[in-house]
């Protein structure tokens, strides 16, 4: 299967949607963990999920220092090298904050 080569171009582009996207979404992550500790919910508390909130907040903050830095090389392989890296991040700091959100809705409920 022969791949396609990546372009500088689309390269940058998407860095910079995925450099917005895991900024917002860490921002997210810290406004759910102040919810819980203001709201005194002990039951939502006592659980993993506001830990899980702060473990993907701290991934979509390192995702964002490493587009950062992707973002300011000028070696196209090192570049390559920490997108692959952030979409990894990205994806597992994602998927820490959906799990999050299944355990504070069986805690509650």
């Amino acid at each position: 299967m022969n791949q396609v080569p990546r372009k500088g171009v689309w390269l940058r582009d998407e860095l910079l949607h995925i450099l917005t996207l895991s900024a917002t979404l860490a921002g997210l992550c810290v406004t759910g963990v102040t919810l819980f500790h203001t709201m005194g919910n002990n039951a939502v508390r006592a659980t993993s999920a506001d830990d899980l909130l702060v473990t993907s907040a701290f991934l979509f903050l390192l995702c964002t220092y490493i587009i950062f830095f992707a973002l300011r090389t000028k070696q196209g392989v090192l570049a390559v090298n920490l997108e692959k890296l952030a979409d990894t991040l990205f994806l597992l700091a994602l998927t820490g904050m959906v799990i999050s959100g299944f355990v504070m809705l069986y805690t509650v409920l």
